[in-house]
């Protein structure tokens, strides 16, 4: 196999982080010695999820083993999920502000057409349904577990407790017309065709598609993350990368 340099576009911050919260990790582990530092697995990890480069590729540029490049990229993103925010620790800082943007994202899958329950009707692809949160400027604040693409927006947002966490904390919440029927503090468009409804009803909706728009800034930012373009791996690990990559996003941010 051929070697070739190739750039990870995060902060060096983002580096030391990760490689210091990697150094704690060993530390509680006892571990003596490893193929690579701390640092290095560090970078190793950035690469995979930043650019969404293949085990074996990494495993190369990196002189390991292409299951030992799999198992510290791995052993990293447990580390980087568990510290990923709860959603009552998310709603607790958004009180503070005027409101929140909601949305739901559908993170394509490798998979055939007879697996259904991953189906987005609405997208016409395979996937997992990820609900994001952002603050009034579109930055990404949360990003849910993930769920089937076929399950529905407002039904996920219900399933996460999202509604009931944003009304129980009294913060009104800007959402597109899939979250329907969502109620409390959730605002939703009018429904009906366009011509069918008032000139009123024709400005808010405008008003709202307006601020609702700024959420699509959010979920650029968690898919700027390349590996959540095209996911390859097991279904079972792709809630412990969407937290993964949320921490990262959250420690460059602060």
């Amino acid at each position: 196999m051929l070697v070739y340099p190739s750039g990870v576009d995060v902060s060096s911050s983002v580096l030391r982080f990760l490689a210091a919260r990697l150094r704690e990790h060993r530390r509680a582990l006892g571990t003596r010695w490893r193929r690579l530092s701390a640092g290095r697995q560090a970078l190793l990890t950035l690469a995979h999820l930043r650019n969404g480069h293949p085990y074996a590729q990494l495993a190369a540029g990196f002189g390991v083993g292409t299951t030992t490049a799999f198992r510290y990229i791995a052993e990293a993103v447990e580390v980087l999920s568990a510290l990923a925010p709860m959603l009552a620790e998310v709603v607790r800082a958004a009180s503070m502000k005027a409101f929140v943007l909601l949305d739901g994202t559908l993170l394509p899958i490798d998979r055939i057409a007879a697996d259904r329950p991953f189906y987005s009707g609405k997208h016409k692809k395979h996937g997992m349904n990820v609900q994001v949160i952002a603050d009034p400027f579109g930055r990404l604040l949360w990003a849910s577990p993930a769920l089937p693409g076929a399950v529905h927006d407002v039904r996920a947002a219900r399933g996460h407790g999202i509604i009931d966490a944003l009304t129980g904390a009294g913060i009104p919440c800007w959402a597109d017309k899939a979250y329907q029927g969502s109620k409390g503090t959730v605002r939703v468009p009018y429904r009906g065709r366009w011509e069918t409804l008032s000139a009123g009803q024709q400005a808010a909706n405008r008003s709202h598609a307006r601020i609702r728009a700024l959420v699509e800034q959010a979920i650029a930012t968690l898919k700027s993350w390349r590996l959540l373009r095209k996911l390859r791996c097991s279904t079972t690990r792709i809630t412990s990368l969407v937290q993964a990559v949320l921490t990262l996003h959250l420690a460059s941010s602060g």
